[in-house]
């Protein structure tokens, strides 16, 4: 059995945002499978998406800090200047993250670890709403 949905999630601010909830709840489908593998995947080149901890929102502020002093913004060297001097740097980061995980699903569940969570990595300052394509694939529970 498979199932593939696109889900658009609202405009956030530049930051790394736990989104597991607002997923899951797009995806009633899920409870359907017994076992499987479910994709999700941005479609966007300056955000990415990455699996850590859920419970201390301090750690998604540590991992902003990180990334605006590994890439940062304006930096004198980049050449792609298009849409701003925060655009190379999220492309940059996107790249670092990744623009999709693979979850295992099990009796209608994600399998994700008791502190896991999905971020929503935005690196632009003002990068508007997001495009997830979500597919599964597994065994009917």
């Amino acid at each position: 059995m498979w199932i593939q949905k696109e889900i658009q999630l609202k405009a956030r601010d530049r930051g790394f945002h736990l989104i597991t909830g607002e997923l899951l709840s797009e995806l009633p489908e899920l409870r359907n499978f017994r076992i499987g593998m479910m994709n999700v995947f941005i479609m966007h080149t300056s955000a990415s998406l990455t699996l850590n901890e859920n419970a201390d929102p301090t750690v998604r502020e540590d991992f902003e800090r990180y990334f605006r002093r590994a890439v940062p913004d304006d930096d004198p060297g980049y050449l792609h200047r298009d849409e701003g001097p925060d655009d190379l740097p999220a492309h940059l980061k996107s790249s670092i993250l990744g623009s999709s995980l693979n979850i295992p699903v099990a009796d209608g569940q994600t399998r994700l670890g008791t502190w896991q969570g999905i971020y929503l990595c935005e690196h632009r300052n003002s990068g508007g709403s997001r495009r997830l394509v979500v597919t599964i694939q597994g065994e009917q529970a």
